[in-house]
């Protein structure tokens, strides 16, 4: 049976079309990945909040699911249905971090499945309980970007202002993670990667110097040093965004204040503890560093990453910074930046050697800046689709038809505001 698409979706095809007129197979993929999100991972549920799985794994990643219904806010302004399916996640999101602020991913309903009975203050709500800053970042980003974008402030309830108080509360605790916090995670029988060290406590860093240690990666892998940049720029981003929440929200008057010196904080932290020096370039980010020195020259694909911090919204005190950055992390200088036969770009220790990911070659065009080095990124990433008319986790640079996740939402939608940027639709932020 023919798909019923929504008007506004159908008039956003008809202008990628025709963009993209001499090229029908961008066009082609960009229906294939808009449409799959809301066809395959997108519920409904009876209480009016929305569910989105991540694909192939039955669960809800705060994170992912962020990313997957970004670039239907672009039609939320003219769209009543899919503005109230992107409230529906809020709310459901802030419902999942009033649960548990260290969760990363949750289930539909209270019925104890879970990725592995880990040792942690796990629940029956909890699919996966591996804390990464970027978690609690996402769900006031899409907050804030659907009030920026529609004006509607109906997610701006109770459960939002609990779940703001209780994201500070955590930032806080974790800026002296050793001495303050009670969170721990272990794995039995796996990989380095996917357990913290310490009994748990994870990677040793230097406390009380205005950073967000965090657990895990938003790959979720664990960090090798425990503050990571990237996501600590993140959390300065979302700070932001509470404060100027808080100018339409009277009763949260203080929590913005809180949220703007904590800011402060961590941006005047970055800025002393995240830049090294690196030989023919200049002053760089690291991806990770513990404060005593120890630093970790790399970027990953998933995002929040080094690449991304302008598509995030974080601006660098000088903008040599970013631009260092970017030639340091699209080189071989960054140990998961590949180049192959078919493609070239950054991977993750997530994946095998020699993969590259779509999501980071989506950022790579997002925070291009010409207009021919966007197409020719959306170019690579047709050309390395496997065959499938869809985007993928990771695959080989030098055989795509060799990939990981044949069913990976996220990538999709990545590819999907890639293409709708190079169309001239833009997320308001």
């Amino acid at each position: 049976m023919e798909k019923v698409l929504h008007k506004s979706i159908q008039n956003m095809l008809e202008k990628v079309k025709e963009t993209f007129k001499n090229e029908p197979k961008i066009a082609e993929v960009f229906e294939n990945c808009y449409t799959n999100t809301l066809d395959t991972t997108v519920k409904k549920m009876e209480d009016g909040t929305t569910y989105v799985i991540t694909g192939d794994i039955p669960a809800m990643w705060l994170r992912d699911s962020v990313a997957q219904l970004r670039p239907y806010i672009i039609l939320a302004k003219e769209d009543e249905e899919i503005r109230e399916l992107i409230e529906g996640l809020v709310k459901r999101q802030f419902f999942c971090i009033n649960i548990d602020p260290y969760a990363n991913a949750f289930n539909q309903e209270a019925n104890g499945n879970c990725w592995e009975k880990d040792e942690t203050n796990m629940g029956p709500w909890i699919w996966e309980r591996k804390f990464e800053i970027d978690s609690l970042c996402y769900p006031v980003q899409l907050a804030y970007l659907l009030w920026k974008n529609t004006g509607t402030t109906k997610h701006f309830d109770k459960n939002f202002v609990d779940g703001i108080t209780k994201i500070i509360d955590v930032f806080e605790t974790e800026m002296n993670h050793e001495q303050n916090s009670k969170y721990h995670f272990i794995r039995k029988n796996t990989f380095y990667t996917d357990t913290l060290s310490r009994d748990g406590m994870g990677a040793l860093v230097k406390p009380d110097i205005g950073l967000i240690w965090s657990g895990f990666r938003p790959s979720d892998d664990a960090c090798t040093y425990g503050y990571l940049i990237p996501s600590n720029m993140f959390a300065v981003v979302i700070l932001e965004y509470i404060k100027e929440i808080s100018k339409i929200m009277p009763e949260i008057a203080d929590i913005g204040e809180k949220a703007q010196q904590m800011a402060v904080k961590i941006r005047n932290a970055i800025e002393k503890y995240g830049i090294t020096m690196i030989e023919g370039i200049g002053n760089a980010f690291a991806y990770e560093v513990d404060g005593f020195g120890q630093f970790n020259i790399m970027d990953d694909a998933n995002v929040p990453s080094l690449l991304a911090m302008e598509y995030l919204g974080y601006k660098p005190s000088l903008e040599e910074l970013k631009d260092n950055t970017r030639k340091v992390i699209l080189s071989e200088r960054n140990p998961y930046y590949y180049v192959g036969e078919k493609a070239s770009g950054i991977g993750s220790p997530h994946t095998p050697v020699r993969y590259i990911w779509h999501i980071s070659m989506a950022i790579e065009g997002l925070t291009a800046k010409t207009k021919e080095e966007k197409y020719n990124v959306i170019k690579r990433m047709i050309a390395t689709d496997g065959g499938k008319g869809l985007m993928h986790e990771g695959f080989n640079v030098d055989k795509p038809e060799e990939y990981t996740r044949e069913w990976f939402s996220w990538a999709n939608a990545m590819f999907c505001e890639l293409v709708l940027q190079y169309c001239g639709y833009e997320i308001e932020k």
